[in-house]
């Protein structure tokens, strides 16, 4: 549309079905390309992608002609259907149902960016559940944690 300009930085966050260690460390890096090629397929710009064996975050230049949750809808099937399609994982591979979605300044990417590629230093201090619970206070979003199952090892 003419005349419409956005800077919108959104940081997505969402783990794998019960949080189990399934992303091993032999094709994660193929999997973060193939979620990259979604992502600019929707002409959304990548930040930065990164994650643990339980878990991904993804940092983006949000363009708004397409609804998050479709975006997400998209990422998670479709790399599921990969995953699968590929045998990376005994048994069916799939994302928990929902997502984190959190939103950023211009001035924050460096630091965002940093946080992300950083995952793998930052998880030995904190586990995904903390990490996350951090995320919603940080951020001011209700929840309730009867609905956060137990980190699987």
């Amino acid at each position: 549309m003419a005349n419409t300009y956005t800077q919108i930085y959104m940081q997505f966050v969402f783990a794998v079905k019960n949080r189990e260690s399934l992303i091993q460390a032999d094709w994660k890096d193929e999997l973060y390309r193939y979620i990259t090629g979604i992502i600019q397929e929707h002409h959304h710009k990548l930040l930065a992608i990164n994650g643990t064996s339980n878990h991904i975050h993804i940092f983006i230049g949000y363009k708004p002609h397409q609804l998050i949750r479709d975006l997400l809808q998209d990422i998670k099937a479709s790399s599921s259907a990969w995953i699968n399609k590929k045998n990376l994982v005994k048994g069916k591979f799939s994302w928990q149902q929902g997502y984190g979605a959190f939103s950023y300044s211009k001035s924050h990417i460096d630091r965002v960016v940093k946080y992300i590629m950083n995952q793998e230093q930052h998880h030995k201090k904190m586990t995904f559940k903390e990490e996350y619970i951090e995320f919603l206070d940080k951020f001011g979003v209700g929840y309730d944690v009867k609905y956060f199952p137990e980190d699987i090892k």
